[in-house]
């Protein structure tokens, strides 16, 4: 009866296979052996998405009516790199202002007083529901409906100081006008949403210690409300370099109206056009690349760049040594 248990009990033990693939805790611990499942179609795929890029590449490359040589003529042109100036110029202001006028609109929405809700609500509602290239064109106008602009006593009151609204409402400061004014609708929906992400506890532990509602805001809601304002933020940034293109319907000097007063002159359209794609391009992956370090700088716990790009590139990877 010994042997013969002995013998079903061998007769039950079967060899285990070789993993293809092993995968650790990384604390020490018990190992994961995973074999993974050949996936044909996800192969294909790959194979027919590297094949429609690298044919795509090529036929854009080899076009003999692109004109390489007149992009790279025109790359670093005196007259596109000034363009280029304007443009981080715009970028740069309008976010700083709509920034400002954001925080002031997202706490004026938080307030208690009615007015100043309906106030930041209505501003929100106009410059959001209105297309930024109408605006544009509507400060860039200003002078139909206000041929002069002064500081003065109001209700047609006297003038002290008068200016013409043409000699002041440039190209450059209709399009500051424009995007800082619209960007502030925005950043405001951005910020109040950030200080709402804000444990009301954080604020009443402020009042407990005598904190006025000013250091309340600017030393406890606002540094823990950046970690969710900086990714859209972020995203802002980014659209804001883009957006400056639209500045070219009132010649507002930047990257894309220089480029259509080139193409007009030479008719070089598509070789100008890939010229300020290429420097639009370049800005904002320089602005993505900053974003990355913000985020990590008030999100210590977010993932490396590293390791995130491996997780996006490499099927199955979700961690370093893991497979999932």
């Amino acid at each position: 009866m010994t042997e013969l248990g002995k013998n079903d009990s061998s007769a039950l033990v079967t060899p285990r296979p070789e993993p293809s693939a092993t995968a650790s805790d990384g604390a020490g611990g018990l190992a994961l052996r995973v074999t993974r499942r050949p996936r044909p179609a996800r192969w294909l795929a790959v194979l027919a998405t590297l094949f429609f890029a690298v044919w795509l590449a090529y036929t854009v490359i080899v076009n003999p009516h692109l004109h390489w040589d007149v992009v790279v003529d025109y790359q670093f042109d005196d007259r596109v790199l000034k363009g280029l100036w304007v443009t981080v110029q715009l970028t740069l202001i309008s976010m700083a202002v709509g920034i400002a006028i954001g925080v002031l609109i997202a706490v004026m929405q938080l307030s208690e007083s009615p007015v100043l809700r309906t106030v930041a609500g209505a501003y929100t509602w106009f410059f959001r529901g209105t297309p930024l290239l109408v605006q544009l064109i509507f400060w860039f106008n200003l002078a139909l409906l206000f041929p002069v602009i002064g500081i003065g006593i109001p209700f047609d009151g006297p003038k002290l100081v008068e200016w013409q609204t043409n000699a002041v409402i440039t190209g450059f400061v209709a399009a500051l006008l424009g995007l800082s004014i619209n960007e502030g609708a925005y950043m405001a929906e951005i910020v109040r949403a950030g200080i709402q992400s804000v444990d009301p506890g954080q604020r009443e532990a402020g009042e407990s210690i005598g904190m006025s509602n000013r250091q309340i805001l600017t030393r406890v809601v606002l540094p823990q409300a950046m970690r969710v304002i900086i990714p859209p933020f972020g995203n802002q940034f980014i659209s804001m370099l883009k957006t400056t293109s639209l500045v070219s319907v009132i010649a507002g000097s930047d990257l894309m109206t220089v480029s259509q007063h080139l193409y007009l002159a030479n008719f070089e359209v598509i070789a100008l056009l890939m010229v300020a794609s290429i420097w639009y391009l370049v800005l904002t992956t320089v602005a993505s690349v900053a974003q990355h370090f913000v985020e990590r700088r008030y999100n210590p716990g977010a993932a490396p760049l590293r390791r995130r790009v491996l997780t996006q590139l490499v099927p199955g990877r979700t961690g370093k040594g893991a497979l999932a």
